[in-house]
């Protein structure tokens, strides 16, 4: 039986984070396991007393915000398990869903990273996640298959390959990994699992969805549905896993969409909803761009 790590990060959501911790001891029936959870610097230390009341999670407190890869990666090198499953901390567990994603990357060896059906945690029979589709990588632009969708299993058939994993709920190899390298940090948050998952292709591996598998999403606890950093980070990594990721070319192509269509119309957007302070953040974002490169770990944004 492959050995299973379960990762996840907390910041400054310590009851979210039991709630996952409670889903998985009531849900969970895979006994090859072990839980990491990473305390990424929140403001008042939760480890102490997590350490009391779950003896058999391995906790792991930095004292500083590493961010979603930075948090991940710490739990990467700690991590024991032949197969490992990171998951948001606002997720919540269902019966057989370890076992069915495991099932996947034992019979496929091609397969090196997959994610299962996610459902919204609020409106439990509405799809939040069935898959993707590919990059476009002159826009930058997917689609996530079946969200918002009421799930009558119209897409359970669908099982297999897939454009990108889903960064709430993903379990890659460990030998991916090691050829892969670690989740990029510079993201810090958002498209850090796309440019992943590009890198576990060019490593020779598959990216899947399994169908079978169903996890529960309570969706952006940790940033908020819409804040001036998620539109900073929004804005400024997906100028970024253009310039990793994409050819010469698409580069070019997506430049010139990005700045004629793209900016003008999120400061529309911004001026219309009254959020006149996230023009400032998109201007911050793609000036980042042009004054850092690819590889930069400078976030530029003033992290508390």
């Amino acid at each position: 039986m492959k050995k299973v790590s379960v990762i996840t990060v907390n910041f400054n959501h310590s009851h979210i984070t039991e709630e996952l911790l409670n889903s998985i001891a009531k849900e969970n029936t895979y006994t090859a396991i072990e839980i990491i959870v990473i305390d990424n610097g929140s403001k008042i230390n939760p480890v102490p007393d997590w350490k009391e009341k779950y003896s058999d999670v391995v906790f792991i407190r930095s004292d500083i915000n590493l961010g979603f890869a930075g948090g991940n990666n710490v739990g990467i090198k700690a991590a024991t398990g032949d197969c490992l499953f990171f998951v948001n901390n606002d997720t919540e567990f269902t019966k057989g869903l370890v076992e069915s994603l495991v099932k996947t990357l034992d019979d496929e060896t091609k397969v090196g990273i997959v994610s299962p059906k996610i459902r919204y945690f609020d409106q439990k029979d509405k799809l939040q996640y069935a898959g993707y589709t590919e990059m476009n990588y002159y826009t930058c632009r997917n689609n996530c298959i079946g969200q918002f969708e009421k799930d009558n299993g119209q897409y359970d058939q669908v099982t297999g390959k897939t454009g990108f994993a889903h960064g709430a709920a993903m379990m890659i190899k460990r030998e991916a990994i090691d050829k892969a390298g670690l989740m990029p940090e510079n993201f810090f948050l958002y498209y850090e699992e796309m440019d992943w998952c590009d890198h576990i292709k060019h490593a020779g591996y598959e990216v899947w969805v399994n169908m079978q598998a169903l996890i529960y999403h309570k969706e952006s606890v940790s940033v908020g549905k819409k804040s001036a950093l998620k539109e900073y980070f929004m804005n400024r990594n997906r100028i970024l896993f253009i310039r990793r990721n994409a050819n010469l070319f698409q580069r070019l192509v997506f430049y010139v969409f990005f700045i004629l269509i793209v900016t003008p119309r999120n400061i529309i957007t911004y001026i219309k909803a009254g959020d006149k302070n996230f023009i400032k953040m998109l201007f911050k974002a793609i000036w980042w761009n042009l004054s850092n490169n690819i590889n930069s770990t400078y976030l530029g944004y003033p992290l508390k």
